[in-house]
């Protein structure tokens, strides 16, 4: 199943997405978000609603993060062999390490599928990330490698916007990483046993229609166990807590000349049996 986070003019709910749109879960069962619903392991409940009429067309409601509301926000820093290179390439002091680099966002540097994305009034260095994101349904310290993909819930699209002369202000890239409504994830939220293989996964990134990057998660360095392993390290992992996992070759800061988002841009990140997440580019307003 495919669930999906929204916005109406009723206020913010959740659902499973089918053929005909939204199956509304908030009127139905007695959690509250999508993360609640994942703590509970409340699948089950949800399925027995799958096969109804849509309460809502996509196109009528206001798409969110998936998990609007994640207590963590983990990403890998330089996860991709080429990316690495094409780093070290620009002139960036990278080396491949024994343990993932990890960085974290906050909720709402977040907008979903078909929201803008914002271009802070500060920088016109606005790059873009393609990444696959896990979505922890069991949460837990000190997972095991072994033990990682029960802690799944599923996964989703992610672009880790990114504004890059912030990002290389210091050795620290967290503000670079951390501008409000620069990122973004979605569409939905893919059951994890609806994907085959998450380590074979096609992904790709589009700027107004022509490719970017272009790989697939069988190049990730540290691979989707090692990840959970060493983050769940750190802090508890919770339910709904989110995860991406690194972006391959192509940013825009590494080409010459470089490219960034700049507005009426449209940005579209697609990942094999996933979805496409797709988002517009608009100047921050004063």
């Amino acid at each position: 199943m495919k669930f999906a986070s929204f916005r109406t003019s009723n206020g913010a709910s959740y659902g499973i997405v089918n053929e005909s749109g939204l199956i509304d879960l908030g009127e139905r069962l007695r959690y509250k978000s999508l993360r609640e619903l994942i703590a509970a392991d409340a699948s089950r409940d949800a399925a027995t609603f799958a096969s109804e009429s849509a309460d809502h067309a996509i196109d009528d409601v206001t798409l969110l993060p998936p998990i609007p509301d994640p207590a963590h926000i983990f990403c890998v820093g330089t996860n991709y062999l080429d990316h690495l290179k094409e780093a070290q390439d620009a002139g960036l002091d990278r080396k491949q390490n024994p343990n993932p680099s990890i960085f974290t966002r906050f909720p709402d540097t977040l907008v979903g599928h078909g929201e803008a994305l914002i271009r802070p009034k500060v920088s016109t260095q606005f790059d873009f990330e393609t990444e696959l994101a896990v979505i922890i349904g069991t949460g837990g310290r000190y997972i095991q490698r072994g033990a990682a993909c029960g802690h799944i819930a599923g996964y989703t699209c992610f672009n880790d916007g990114s504004i890059r002369d912030w990002q290389f202000h210091t050795s620290q890239i967290v503000p670079g990483k951390n501008f409000w409504r620069t990122g973004s994830a979605g569409p939905w939220m893919v059951e994890a046993g609806d994907i085959a293989d998450p380590a074979d996964l096609d992904i790709q990134l589009r700027l107004n229609g022509e490719v970017m990057q272009h790989s697939n998660t069988r190049h990730l360095i540290f691979d989707i166990p090692a990840i959970i392993a060493y983050v769940s390290s750190l802090v508890p992992l919770q339910p709904g807590d989110m995860i991406a996992t690194g972006t391959p070759a192509g940013v825009g800061f590494s080409r010459k000349p470089p490219v960034f988002m700049k507005p009426g841009d449209i940005c579209e990140v697609e990942i094999a049996q996933v979805g496409l997440l797709r988002n517009s580019v608009k100047d921050e307003s004063d």
